[in-house]
């Protein structure tokens, strides 16, 4: 497996624990796959497969994803944990250290529409009030993305989690000195 991308050795699976054995892109997967029983996907990233900048967020190695996606209505839950170690640079040292980085993932995607008038817009945050959805549902906390095809893209969506994930001001230890 040596040379291959990381993304392309995700697992996939469907339902509870019953492995597929099927390989697929951890960043982009078919809609037509994604259930209401859901998929599983994980597998490890590079910030390149991720579309990161150094200066955005440097990573050590890889991140290890893991994402379960769910059809919900017309809706796309997406929820999961992101793994990895980070390389920051401290506020008061200026020294490279290694960040552990952990979080959780929560997004919703819906097919992105083309409207001709402002009132079909007004429209769908009213409908999707109404409807009534199984569990896991889209929550008010999710963030929002859209797609458009029949795959998604989860590359944008990691990346910017990622990036938020960040610290605004990275110190090396709490007892860093600075450069004084």
């Amino acid at each position: 497996m040596t040379g291959e991308r990381s993304a392309d050795r995700s697992v996939w699976e469907r339902g509870s624990n019953l492995s597929l054995g099927i390989m697929t892109d951890l960043l982009t997967p078919k809609i037509a796959d994604i259930t209401a029983d859901g998929i599983s996907l994980s597998g490890d990233l590079t910030g390149e497969e991720l579309g990161l900048a150094d200066t955005e967020v440097a990573l050590r190695g890889t991140v290890a994803v893991g994402l379960d996606l769910r059809a919900v209505d017309r809706t796309i839950c997406v929820t999961g944990v992101v793994e990895g170690t980070a390389i920051r640079q401290c506020v008061r040292c200026l020294k490279d250290f290694d960040d552990p980085v952990a979080f959780s993932v929560r997004a919703a995607y819906e097919r992105e529409t083309k409207s001709t008038s402002p009132t079909i817009k007004r429209e769908v945050p009213h409908k999707k009030k109404e409807v009534q959805a199984i569990e896991p549902k889209p929550e008010a906390d999710d963030d929002l993305y859209y797609y458009a095809g029949d795959h998604l893209e989860l590359a944008p969506m990691l990346r910017e989690q990622l990036i938020l994930a960040s610290p605004m001001h990275p110190l090396c230890s709490e007892e860093c000195r600075g450069l004084c």
